[in-house]
């Protein structure tokens, strides 16, 4: 069956949390409950998600706040990597986030996650010579 990239509706909370940790996105400072719920409050249009059978298997979560776009939870169920999903998922969340005036796109990956480092590397994205600083105010 072929795959669909829809946006993310309530109904696919659990689901969606479910792949998120088989995918190890989830660390103690995450909670992922918040995190759709943050979300949804905020450009809702750009959390997508990859359906494949009726179940989902991947995801993305687009932001653009004027000067430069953001990209978090990128996630593709660990059965259906290297299958071009997580590149579908990334083409569709740049479209939309280009069609919003969105002229850079930023995202941050773990250190120690070099495989997913090569993927973005694939696809055109290249390390900044920034330091990503954070501090977690609620």
């Amino acid at each position: 069956m072929k795959i669909k990239i829809r946006p993310f509706n309530l109904k696919d909370k659990k689901e969606t949390i479910q792949l998120w940790n088989g995918c190890g996105l989830v660390v103690p400072v995450n909670n992922p409950l918040k995190d759709i719920q943050r979300k949804l409050k905020v450009q809702p249009k750009l959390f997508l998600v990859a359906v494949k059978d009726g179940k989902i298997i991947g995801t993305v979560m687009g932001g653009y706040e004027g000067h430069r776009g953001w990209i978090n939870y990128l996630a593709v169920d660990p059965a259906h990597q290297k299958s071009g999903i997580g590149r579908k998922l990334m083409s569709e969340i740049e479209k939309k986030l280009k069609k919003l005036g969105c002229p850079k796109i930023n995202l941050q990956v773990r250190k120690t996650n070099s495989k997913v480092r090569v993927f973005y590397e694939k696809i055109g994205y290249s390390q900044d010579k920034v330091v990503s600083l954070w501090e977690k105010i609620g």
